[in-house]
């Protein structure tokens, strides 16, 4: 510590330094003898309850909050830059095949599980202890202010920025208790008491009242912090509980509410597959509608049959942003286009491959690119595989080039190039069933060189080159690609959600206002009333409340300030 002291300072409890002692020397008293001063103060160390207390303080201080809080959501941004192993395990499998270097270095920090990693779930955590030691205390010390009483009237009032006079003929106490209920009484709900009032006898005839509000304030900042906690709460506990799953159906198909059914399915670590409910669905009609002039979608409307565990069958409908509640899930739909129904006869005249292929449209016009892969041949001939476009309303714009005009099916024909070989199935290596493996495949040409390409009309059965067998197109039914969710926290998240904007919205425009009214007999029967009311921060509305206080207690309607005649 320095010895500095300004001259002219002369203080008996300050010890007064000898020059040619090494201890300072205290003033002595009565006579007694001087004695040197105690040495320089030792702080004590912290130890280590001390530095646990330290740390708790940062961790629970509203900086820190604000700083988990901005890296959880940086933290987040992996997540949509990186696949993610739940949603797109082949995407994954592809950017470890692309990059194997990089790859795998990701994949141990868990950057291809974002949300589940231990770091993510770190800040996550820290987060959550940080709200909730933030909000305990200042929930106790808001609890013990509301049950405290408002501030006493100051002596002086004249030295707050509002401020307002009048004068009455009644006592004062009377226009005191007056202003207490004009007070208590709200503006826009008179059920609720909009001031905090406590009215003072001072003695010698004055009487007063103080008046606070904007407790609402810090109970809407406490409501948006509890429904952050209450947020964190619930999308983990969602996280952790939920399933979905995602698969294609053909019109005059169904399917089973199992796993096996989706394609891809992802669930929370705790879900359990009992919680799948054993109902099935059916696809029965999907009705679109399109813009005449533009052939912008307008309508999507999936006509569906459900049947219950029960064996209870009822018929709905799924519309876009409409989904069907079944099961305990939701069921959306996200998508649809057309799967061609189609038979491929191997060159021994045996039934290869027969069913509906759904194809992915490109366009508005509902272009459609898919691959149609025959494994099942027989007789040791080459594996089959047609790679080409679907055109609902197929038009022949220029010699061999063909579009699509229309969304609907009113002239489809299937565009298709033939190859033949191995298709890699029997690699164990997943494949994208909407694309082909060129790798081990051989385009079949012509005389000429040119490759072979197949134009095929509903009904139309053309035959394969190179003897590979025939091809049928049999007709055109419409699939939906659905979506079902399974999230029990969702309802949670959206009351927590409203109640965070509300307390927000609470602690930003709630007024902090304390109001005060002082009532006085003059020399004669005129009872003398000053007012004053002071803010936190600027309130361009604290004058006006307090002249329309004053007003309505003196039972006169006076401008700001105005003394009442």
């Amino acid at each position: 510590m320095s010895g500095y002291r300004p001259e002219g300072l002369h203080d008996t409890f300050v010890p007064e330094h000898d020059a040619d002692a090494a201890e300072p020397v205290l003033p002595a008293q009565d006579g007694a003898a001087e004695a040197p001063a105690p040495g320089s103060p030792t702080l004590p160390g912290l130890g280590p309850v001390g530095w646990l207390r330290w740390a708790w303080r940062q961790l629970t201080s509203m900086r820190v909050a604000l700083l988990l809080l901005v890296l959880l959501a940086v933290a987040a941004v992996p997540g949509t830059l990186v696949p993610q192993r739940a949603q797109s395990p082949e995407k994954v499998a592809t950017f470890l095949t692309d990059h194997p270097a990089l790859g795998p270095f990701l994949d141990r920090i868990g950057m291809f599980d974002t949300y589940t990693s231990v770091w993510f779930s770190a800040i996550y955590l820290l987060l959550f202890i940080s709200l909730v030691g933030c909000i305990l205390p200042r929930t106790r010390a808001h609890v013990t202010a509301l049950r405290g009483r408002p501030p006493r009237t100051p002596r002086r009032l004249t030295r707050f920025p509002a401020q307002g006079t009048g004068t009455s003929g009644d006592q004062p106490q009377v226009v005191v208790e007056r202003a207490a209920r004009v007070l208590r009484r709200g503006r826009w709900l008179p059920f609720w008491p909009a001031y905090r009032v406590d009215v003072h006898d001072e003695g010698a005839g004055t009487w007063s009242v103080s008046a606070e509000r904007g407790y609402l304030r810090e109970t809407g900042n406490l409501l948006f912090h509890l429904a952050l906690v209450g947020l964190l709460v619930s999308v983990a506990t969602g996280q952790v509980l939920h399933y979905r799953g995602q698969v294609l159906v053909v019109q005059g198909h169904g399917f089973a509410n199992a796993e096996v059914a989706y394609s891809p399915f992802e669930h929370g670590r705790f879900y359990s597959s009992s919680s799948l409910v054993p109902f099935t669905l059916k696809l029965d009609q999907l009705d679109a509608r399109f813009d005449p002039e533009t052939d912008a979608a307008r309508d999507f409307t999936a006509h569906v049959t459900v049947t219950a565990p029960g064996g209870g069958s009822s018929t709905d409908t799924i519309k876009v942003n409409h989904p069907l509640m079944v099961g305990g899930a939701n069921v959306y739909l996200m998508g649809n286009g057309y799967a061609p129904d189609v038979t491929v006869k191997d060159a021994s005249g045996s039934v290869a491959f027969a069913g509906p292929v759904p194809f992915l449209p490109q366009d508005t016009v509902y272009t459609s690119r898919g691959v149609i892969k025959v494994p099942d041949v027989s007789g040791g001939q080459k594996q089959i595989g047609l790679v080409g476009f679907l055109l609902p309303t197929g038009k022949e714009v220029a010699p061999g080039v063909w579009r699509s005009v229309s969304p609907q099916s009113d002239d489809p024909v299937l565009v298709l190039s033939v190859w033949s070989g191995n298709l890699g199935l029997d690699t164990g290596v997943p494949q994208n069933v909407y694309l082909l493996d060129q790798s081990r495949m051989t385009q079949s040409v012509d005389s000429a060189g040119k490759p072979v390409t197949l134009y095929v009309h509903p009904g139309q059965t053309v035959q394969l080159p190179d003897g590979l067998g025939s091809f049928t197109f049999n007709g055109l039914p419409r699939y939906v690609a659905l979506d079902l969710r399974h999230d029990p926290a969702l309802a949670f998240v959206l009351t927590f959600a409203l109640l965070a904007l509300a307390g927000l919205a609470a602690s930003l425009f709630a007024p902090r206002r304390r109001i005060w009214l002082r009532a006085a007999r003059d020399q004669g029967p005129t009872t003398v009333v000053s007012a004053a009311g002071l803010a936190r921060g600027d309130d361009i509305g604290l004058q006006p409340e307090l002249d329309r206080v004053l007003a309505a207690t003196l039972g006169r309607h006076e401008g700001p300030g105005e003394d009442t005649p």
